[in-house]
């Protein structure tokens, strides 16, 4: 049996609504995308906008497959084929039309979100084996939402790094400073002062390589 939503945990639940939320921006956004646009680079270095969809429809068939995985008891891979199944897969995806990338994005956000909604109590307390590692299960709703909404501005199709939800980008300072934190050496934990006053869209787009600040290295924590 499936897990009432009042029953999983308050952050969990938070998640998911963030996660699904960017889900409908994303495919909004990208609904009338043309062959020529998909065929554009995008704002990474190297991948078009076809790359970038691509990606993003695979993660979400990673996540359904550790999540569901879980479910069973089990520890699921979310490339089974590891780093070389996930960047072929992308390469093969992202010379596909506009019309296959946006139905292939719908169906594989559809098949996610059906898969946290079959989500028992005991699969949520699971792990899964992403291309990072080990990762709690619980925790793929938010890394999910981080997924689409940073990919979503790296398409470079209209949204930005400055429409990044104001709840997402609180959560992910907060993760990102202990990242930086945990990576320095003691005394000198805190972040620079030229990245401190920056806002928080800004601040966060530093930190996750999406945008240079006059006088500041990149974060390099991504």
């Amino acid at each position: 049996m499936s897990a009432h939503p009042s029953d999983i945990d308050r952050e969990l639940a938070r998640d998911l609504v963030g996660a699904t939320a960017a889900h409908a921006a994303l495919l909004d956004s990208i609904i009338d995308l043309t062959d020529a646009q998909v065929a554009q680079s995008s704002l990474l270095p190297g991948w078009t906008v076809g790359h970038v969809l691509t990606h993003i429809a695979r993660n979400a068939d990673g996540h359904a497959l550790m999540l569901l995985a879980a479910n069973r008891g089990e520890v699921g891979h979310q490339y089974v084929g590891g780093m070389e199944q996930r960047n072929e897969e992308i390469e093969q995806g992202a010379r596909r039309s506009a019309v296959e990338q946006v139905a292939d994005v719908a169906t594989a956000c559809a098949g996610l979100e059906a898969a946290w909604a079959a989500m028992t109590l005991t699969g949520w307390q699971g792990e899964g084996r992403s291309v990072a590692g080990t990762v709690k299960v619980d925790d793929l709703p938010f890394r999910r939402w981080r997924e689409t909404v940073v990919h979503h501005a790296d398409l470079g199709v209209g949204f930005t790094w400055r429409d990044w939800p104001a709840e997402y980008v609180r959560l992910e300072l907060a993760r990102s400073t202990m990242l930086w934190a945990s990576r320095k050496p003691m005394g000198l934990t805190s972040l620079p002062a030229a990245a401190a006053t920056l806002p928080d869209h800004e601040r966060l787009a530093w930190m996750l390589g999406r945008t240079a600040v006059a006088g500041l290295d990149p974060a390099g924590i991504f």
